[in-house]
């Protein structure tokens, strides 16, 4: 059924969502787009399933937009690109809405919107060996449509410190900066992450679902003028020209001009 992803349940309905493209470093594509908010609306209508843990395959968890998918968009119309990122913008938000507990096991490094997948989950727990980071700017872009998440799980004043500057941080910074609840050695990652899904087993499926629309409900807004806001912002970058040149230069292998870094 999908290609990009993959979803298995066990018998106490635990279902794990896979981000399949190893290859990639699990990049998030038009194809991979579609099929994760397709699965984000199959599993939170499937009664049988108690608690979601979203991983990724292989060395990366997330490696963030798909740049060939990027260049393309680029290169489109601007009702293209509007279309195109509402598509992006609708994932993120159906993940983060998703009635049921989301938990992210992140086994790898997360770049860009892999930072705003971790966002999205109730909670998430890292290897002690990944790195992340907003590195959007460095291609002339910005964190526009994985933003409103960033920013309600960190806050304003730590997102600030990373938001921009594309800067790589480790695990324990992530911690720090609210993004991992915990991060442990890779040999320690399922119990960890056991330890997350077993308190869900002896809650009542409705209340849960009804306390986390509630805390989403009482926290920062993210409503659909604040999507909106993103998706705008996100089009408007992609036709800049430092937005051309940040990607012609990572197709080239060469620095972009404003890269003054010895």
């Amino acid at each position: 059924m999908f290609e990009t992803i993959s979803i298995s349940t066990d018998l106490r309905g635990v279902a794990t969502l896979t981000l399949s493209r190893p290859e990639k470093h699990n990049a998030m594509s038009a194809q991979m787009i579609a099929e994760l908010r397709q699965a984000a609306v199959q599993l939170g209508e499937t009664n049988d399933v108690r608690v979601v843990v979203l991983t990724g395959a292989g060395k990366s968890f997330c490696a963030g937009g798909d740049l060939g998918w990027m260049q393309a968009q680029m290169a489109a119309d601007p009702d293209t690109r509007f279309v195109e990122a509402r598509k992006l913008a609708e994932m993120l938000n159906a993940l983060n809405t998703l009635p049921k507990p989301l938990i992210g096991a992140l086994q790898g490094n997360a770049f860009g919107g892999g930072v705003g997948m971790a966002a999205v989950c109730d909670v998430a727990i890292g290897v002690d060996s990944l790195k992340m980071g907003l590195t959007e700017t460095r291609l002339g872009l910005i964190p526009a449509t994985i933003g409103p998440y960033v920013i309600a799980r960190m806050g304003e004043a730590r997102a600030r410190r990373v938001f921009m500057s594309a800067r790589l941080f480790d695990a324990a910074e992530a911690v720090e900066l609210g993004l991992l609840a915990r991060a442990v050695p890779a040999d320690e990652m399922d119990a960890a992450i056991e330890a997350e899904v077993q308190p869900y087993l002896s809650c009542a499926p409705g209340a849960v679902a009804s306390a986390k629309a509630l805390v989403r409900d009482l926290g920062p807004r993210i409503d659909d003028a604040v999507i909106d806001h993103t998706i705008r912002a996100l089009v408007d970058r992609w036709g800049t020209d430092e937005a051309h040149e940040g990607i012609s230069a990572f197709f080239d292998k060469r620095k972009p001009s404003w890269n003054s870094k010895v």
